[in-house]
């Protein structure tokens, strides 16, 4: 759908309050009627949190967020399956893109972070990661985490991350040393392809946690759970593209081939558990 706005509404700065759903898709803030996910499979522009599904969870600065699809909006349980289509879609293509996403918040969500009545606009937000789990009502669901652009505190998502703001973009590295260790264990070749960027810097690779740090997934940063990939493999694994088996087989989801295998040095080892995690994610 062409026209999409992400970012900021003209007039609309966050704390924007508005009656009802009316108000707010007249605002454009978030344009449906009905449905917590402005967008399509292009991308998605805006959410609304509401309390609307069981699996959501706010913490403010931060939201795991249940896509849309499968719900009873009467008991606002889970009565079927979730696809990754529609707004599903388009909140993994903001992953990818590093397109903001508007945040409303309604009175019947979390109180702790909720307006007492009607919707209130409560910033940007990014989509840092999705993955399919088996939600509380025991149907598969998709799952969103979202970190507030104005946290300036935000805790780490891996160690290579894009972070995009509105009109400027820009990759920030957070390479902590066990990050480093990996890089320089395998000469920043990447362990998949063993491709090896050469920068006027120097050599350039990325580290990627198999098992995500940060919540709901708290893997672990430890280096049973890093790999050393460049940016293209990193992006096909932490999307869902590619995964590892447990004999370090690289899977291309698309097709179901194998796409080859991951290179191991002898003092490095993945820890099988963190493989069945990720595998588990994008199944």
């Amino acid at each position: 759908m062409s026209g999409r706005t992400h970012g900021e509404i003209s007039g609309y700065p966050v704390g924007s309050t508005f009656l009802n759903r009316a108000q707010l898709a007249a605002a454009k803030v978030h344009r449906p009627l009905q449905g917590g996910i402005c967008g399509g499979k292009d991308g998605a522009e805006s959410i609304v949190v509401s309390g609307g599904y069981v699996d959501d969870e706010d913490y403010g600065d931060e939201i795991v967020y249940t896509g849309q699809g499968g719900n009873d909006p009467a008991t606002k349980r889970q009565v079927g399956h979730q696809e990754l289509t529609l707004g599903n879609a388009g909140l993994a293509r903001n992953q990818l893109e590093g397109n903001p996403v508007r945040v409303i918040r309604g009175a019947g969500g979390d109180p702790s972070f909720s307006p007492p009545a009607g919707f209130r606009y409560d910033g940007l937000f990014r989509v840092v990661d999705h993955w399919r789990a088996d939600g509380k009502d025991g149907f598969r669901i998709w799952r969103f985490r979202l970190v507030s652009l104005d946290n300036i505190d935000q805790p780490p998502i891996m160690d290579d991350a894009e972070v995009h703001a509105p009109t400027v973009i820009q990759r920030q590295v957070r390479s902590g040393p066990l990050a480093v260790k990996v890089k320089k264990l395998y000469g920043y070749h990447c362990q998949i392809c063993d491709t090896r960027l050469e920068t006027p810097a120097g050599p350039y690779a990325e580290a990627a946690h198999v098992r995500p740090l940060g919540r709901p997934h708290n893997g672990p940063d430890s280096l049973d759970n890093i790999l050393c990939l460049c940016p293209n493999h990193h992006v096909l694994f932490t999307s869902g593209a590619i995964w590892i088996g447990e004999h370090l087989e690289v899977l291309d989801v698309a097709t179901g081939q194998q796409a080859g295998t991951v290179r191991m040095a002898a003092e490095h080892a993945i820890a099988p558990s963190h493989l069945a995690y990720r595998a588990a994610l994008h199944p």
